[in-house]
């Protein structure tokens, strides 16, 4: 591959970051506690993410998913897949939150993607138990671990929050917006600041036409 675009699914293709209104609304104490901790990088991704999911029963999981799926994603996703899809490059999501979430609202977009990477969840016990292929460090969902399966001179990053800071930091081309976007500036990582994604395609669209 020539490129590839790595995608975050929380606050970036939804409006809305679902996966944190998920865990507030089903995990309100953990997640009043832990979330501000995993912001300020006192608790890491890998253990708050587990503790907040694993407190959830089983039985809540239905409600999750249909919750999520009355998340609004952006609309000019579409758009920007488009404009890959003409492209001939592969979009990749890569979630920190959970597969069946990212499903629900991809619906029959699921299969214009090239893959999804999230956490999977077993709801056979009483409680949620998470598991991901890609733990690893302080993260629940290692992204650069995901990003190293795919071979590609260019890799660029689309997201928004602390979970893509580190996939960040290793794209050629960065997507930032809110949270990342800071961490970005502390780190002194140079990005793209974008709004929607018709000015990610725009602005990919003028990179490619100079190579």
């Amino acid at each position: 591959m020539r490129r590839v675009v790595f995608c975050d699914f929380d606050g970036t293709i939804t409006v809305e970051e679902t996966f944190v209104a998920v865990l507030k609304k089903f995990a309100p104490e953990l997640s009043a506690k832990l979330l501000p901790e995993i912001y300020e990088r006192r608790v890491t991704l890998r253990e708050g993410v587990r503790k907040m999911l694993e407190s959830i029963p089983s039985s809540r999981y239905p409600e999750i998913l249909e919750f999520t799926q009355l998340q609004p994603m952006r609309r000019e996703f579409v758009e920007l897949l488009d404009f890959l899809e003409f492209q001939g490059v592969p979009l990749v999501v890569v979630s920190g939150g959970l597969r069946g979430m990212v499903e629900v609202v991809l619906d029959s977009l699921v299969n214009r993607v090239h893959a999804i990477h999230a956490v999977d969840v077993d709801t056979t016990g009483p409680y949620l138990k998470v598991h991901s292929e890609y733990e690893g460090g302080t993260e629940m969902m290692a992204k650069v671990q995901i990003m190293a399966k795919y071979p590609a001179y260019q890799k660029i990053a689309i997201g928004d929050s602390i979970t893509d800071l580190n996939m960040a930091l290793q794209a050629s081309t960065v997507f930032a917006r809110d949270r990342l976007a800071v961490y970005l500036d502390e780190q002194r990582k140079t990005y793209v600041p974008w709004n929607n994604f018709l000015d990610v395609r725009d602005y990919l669209a003028k990179l490619w036409n100079k190579a």
